[in-house]
């Protein structure tokens, strides 16, 4: 009885699966759109990143201490930018992709649109739900965190990160579109470099924000699904036309 009742659990688990992929397609009926189920990662306490603790550091004017007999830190070197966890990795740009990949199990999409649908919204906050986008030659990093701005209003913010330089970023256009019961809300805007740090981009509320009423809004029985598309910048190619 144990062993079949696992086994159809995992049935049960596969169906809704299926199931929420027929949902998303349905939403967002244009031909061609991957579509990713994007379950939550709800951390049950959530230490600061280095990046988040050197801004506070700097905010309140306390500058790191240094240490002589420490090893002068390489420039070039870039630390995790899993918002997840505060973990200790650090290495070149280059290989961040497969650190994401390999080390925190980051699922990668190619296309260039794509449906995130994201479960279990109604999980208690702080919760994260994160892909890569590959497309146009780059990849992306895509995260939606619920999370308390305010003490018992819990909010959603979206953003897209590039795993690249700002420069780099400048030269592309993200837009999120939210479509659900004849409503429909979209957010357009230039990705932000992965240097910058994913808490500084939601703290400052440069992203899409979702207070909770709006969120069951366009959600689905507790999903949300949010279509995704990555075009290049207008403006750069007005200018390189001039």
């Amino acid at each position: 009885m144990l062993f079949f009742t696992q086994c159809f659990g995992a049935v049960l688990d596969l169906i809704h699966l299926r199931f929420q992929h027929y949902k998303a397609k349905r939403v967002f009926s244009a031909a061609g759109q991957l579509v990713c189920v994007v379950n939550p990662t709800h951390s049950l306490k959530y230490a600061p990143t280095r990046c988040a603790a050197a801004q506070a550091s700097t905010e309140q004017g306390i500058l790191p201490p240094c240490h002589h007999h420490e090893a002068v830190h390489d420039p070039q070197l870039v630390p995790c930018t899993c918002p997840l966890f505060s973990c200790p990795w650090e290495g070149h740009l280059e290989v961040v992709v497969s650190h994401l990949r390999q080390t925190h199990r980051i699922n990668i999409l190619q296309g260039a649109e794509i449906v995130f649908l994201a479960t279990d919204m109604h999980l208690p906050a702080p919760t994260d739900w994160i892909i890569m986008h590959s497309c146009l030659g780059h990849q992306f990093l895509l995260v939606l965190r619920k999370q308390e701005k305010y003490e018992g209003h819990p909010q959603f913010f979206a953003t897209m990160m590039l795993i690249g330089t700002p420069t780099q970023a400048n030269n592309f256009t993200y837009r999120l579109e939210l479509n659900r019961n004849q409503r429909r809300l979209k957010w357009e805007a230039t990705p932000r470099s992965i240097l910058e740090c994913v808490d500084s981009v939601i703290s400052d509320g440069d992203c899409l924000v979702l207070n909770t009423s709006l969120a069951q809004l366009f959600s689905d029985n507790g999903s949300l699904a949010i279509g995704i598309v990555i075009t290049t910048s207008k403006v750069h190619s007005s200018e390189a036309e001039m």
